[in-house]
């Protein structure tokens, strides 16, 4: 059995010289926790969404007595629950040992999220970039990103600078750029109609705001005009 014993003020001293006669390690940074990110839905209740949903069908004049329409109710209940449900992820991020200080742009990440005025799908892409400092990020997360601002009621344009500003928070990169392109289908499904229509949106921080060339070089890679 090995039985741990104190140390001497010998055993130290002896320590403290040999570690001090070791090379010092280059360009050792000290790893960071990745943020855990979580979504609070609040608490949802399932069981009195799938009622509300019986009775807005039925004030709607819709028979939920059929076959066909008997568990509409609750699909409807957990249709909503998922858009109104990111998924938890890391924020991962890793020293830019290289000094990268060109533009990182993820292109055509999947959208979709619900109008807050009329409770209709929007659907898109979103166009995510940044100019790194200290800290590049996995590319995945871009896309959580996204995802995590956009599966909630939300108008478009608070969705695009919730998405550039929170980035810009918690990288500290030297500029970010987001765009969105969606179709609303409140807009094209019913009231005006104006189906085929898309609706574009950006926000621009730190240097893809500030300098010229920067700024043209995201808005180009976007397939945006500059």
């Amino acid at each position: 059995m090995d039985i741990a014993t104190p140390a001497t003020a010998a055993d130290a001293a002896g320590l403290s010289a040999g570690l001090a006669a070791l090379p010092a390690p280059q360009n050792m940074r000290p790893s960071l926790t990745p943020l855990r990110v979580v979504h609070d839905t609040g608490g949802v209740d399932l069981a009195e969404a799938e009622r509300a949903a019986a009775h807005f069908l039925k004030a709607l004049g819709i028979d939920t007595g059929t076959e066909s329409l008997s568990d509409t109710p609750g699909r409807m209940a957990r249709a909503y629950a998922e858009l109104f449900s990111p998924r938890p992820f890391d924020l991962t991020t890793f020293p830019n040992d290289e000094g990268y200080d060109e533009l990182v742009l993820a292109r055509g990440i999947p959208l979709r999220s619900v109008c807050e005025h009329h409770m209709l799908p929007v659907v898109g892409t979103a166009h995510v970039g940044y100019l790194p400092g200290h800290r590049i990020l996995g590319l995945s997360k871009l896309a959580r990103v996204v995802e995590h601002f956009a599966y909630r009621p939300q108008v478009q344009e608070r969705l695009t600078k919730q998405v550039a500003d929170w980035l810009n928070t918690h990288l500290e990169p030297k500029g970010v750029g987001v765009v969105i392109e969606a179709e609303h289908t409140c807009m094209t499904l019913r009231g005006v109609q104006a189906t085929g229509s898309s609706t574009l949106t950006s926000t621009l921080l730190g240097t893809l705001r500030h300098d010229a060339r920067s700024r043209a070089e995201f808005l180009s890679l976007t397939g945006l005009p500059s």
